[in-house]
C-alpha cells in the first residue's frame, strides 16, 4: 500500500524559504514519477514540479528558478525546496506519485495515482 505523507508547511514572510518533505512508503519501483502539486482556495490543483527516476525534472513557469525538487533514495523522501517565496505561492501543497511503470510524466498531464494529505504553505507580504 502506497502512502505519501507531507510535512514542512508553515507561515512565512515574502522572500523567505521553506523545504517540504514527502515521506514515501510502499512505493519502491525502479522507474517512477513523482510530483508536487498545489491548490489555492477557489483554484484548481496544479503541478509545480516533477521528478522522474532517471533524474529528469520539470517546473511550472511560475516557480522556475525558485523551487527545486529532489529525492533522497536512502531516506525514501521527496523534497521541494522553495526559495524567494511570494504571497501567490500560498496554497496547500500535495505530493503525488504515478503508478508503477509510468515514465511519461515530465510534460503534459501528470498521471497521479497516489496522493498525500497535503501541507499548508502561507506566505505573507
Amino acid at each position: 500500500q502506497v502512502q505519501l505523507v507531507e510535512s514542512g508547511g508553515d507561515s512565512v514572510q515574502a522572500g523567505g524559504s521553506l523545504r517540504l518533505s514527502c515521506s514515501i512508503s510502499g512505493y519502491t519501483y525502479r522507474t517512477y514519477c513523482m510530483a508536487w502539486f498545489r491548490q489555492a482556495p477557489g483554484k484548481e490543483r496544479d503541478v509545480v514540479a516533477r521528478f522522474r527516476s532517471d533524474g529528469s525534472t520539470n517546473y511550472a513557469d511560475s516557480v522556475k528558478g525558485r523551487f527545486t525538487i529532489s529525492k533522497d533514495n536512502a531516506k525514501n523522501t521527496l523534497y521541494l525546496q522553495m526559495n524567494s517565496l511570494k504571497p501567490e505561492d500560498t496554497a496547500m501543497y500535495y505530493c503525488a506519485a504515478a503508478r508503477s511503470g509510468v515514465t511519461s510524466c515530465i510534460a503534459g498531464l501528470f498521471p497521479a495515482s497516489y496522493w498525500g494529505q497535503g501541507t499548508q504553505v502561507t506566505v505573507s507580504s
